[in-house]
C-alpha cells in the first residue's frame, strides 16, 4: 500500500493529518518533502508559470498539412 498525506512536525513526532490505516508497531518508509507554508509564494510562482505559457508559440503560422503529406509513406 502507497499513501501520500501530509504531516506536521512537532516535538520530534511526525503527525499525519489522517488516519494511515497502519497496524501499531508496523514498520514504513518515508520520503519527507516539505511542505510550502506560503501561499503567496505559490501563487507568484503559478503566475509566472502562466506568463511564461503566455509567451509560447504552440500554432504553425503556415498552413496544416493534408493528410495524404502526414501519412506519406514514399
Amino acid at each position: 500500500m502507497t499513501k501520500v498525506t501530509e504531516a506536521v512536525y512537532s516535538h520530534g513526532v511526525l503527525k499525519p493529518a489522517e488516519d494511515l490505516g497502519l497496524r501499531e508497531d508496523q514498520r514504513v518508509r518515508l520520503i519527507v518533502e516539505p511542505v510550502d507554508d506560503k501561499p503567496a509564494d505559490r501563487a507568484a510562482a503559478f503566475e509566472r508559470l502562466k506568463a511564461g505559457i503566455a509567451k509560447m508559440q504552440f500554432f504553425s503560422q503556415g498552413p496544416l498539412p493534408s493528410r495524404e503529406e502526414l501519412h506519406d509513406r514514399s
